[in-house]
């Protein structure tokens, strides 16, 4: 089974996400940023992405519609995790085919449950 993708600038939210997948026996690695992200994303295709919004340089929606028009990432899941919780952001994000949201600092109930959402777990 191919592992997910965390794509995240902020360390200790890379890693605290990294450790809750751990913990649902979910494997997953990650790419700190986007520019590591998409070195991963243009040699592989992960089981999903959890994918944070404001990063500098390439931001998340733009790693979101990359994913969206490349053939070979169109259906792998993505899961949003922000800290921006405007209704604007929200509506953007699942128009632009993510199939969950989940607001900053992300709890591992709510990561299961957007898991679940997205198809990932059953």
């Amino acid at each position: 089974m191919p592992e997910g993708l965390i794509i995240d600038d902020n360390r200790s939210t890379a890693d605290a996400l990294k450790q809750m997948l751990d913990v649902l026996d979910v494997p997953a690695r990650v790419a700190y940023g986007s520019s590591p992200a998409m070195a991963v994303l243009g040699s592989s295709v992960p089981r999903f992405v959890c994918l944070d919004i404001n990063m500098p340089g390439v931001d998340g929606t733009e790693i979101l519609a990359y994913l969206r028009r490349e053939p070979r990432l169109l259906r792998v899941p993505v899961i949003i995790i922000t800290s921006d919780d405007q209704p604007e952001t929200r509506q953007r994000v699942m128009r632009g085919g993510a199939q969950a949201l989940l607001i900053k600092p992300a709890t591992i109930d709510g990561l299961e449950a957007a898991l679940r959402k997205a198809g990932v777990l059953r």
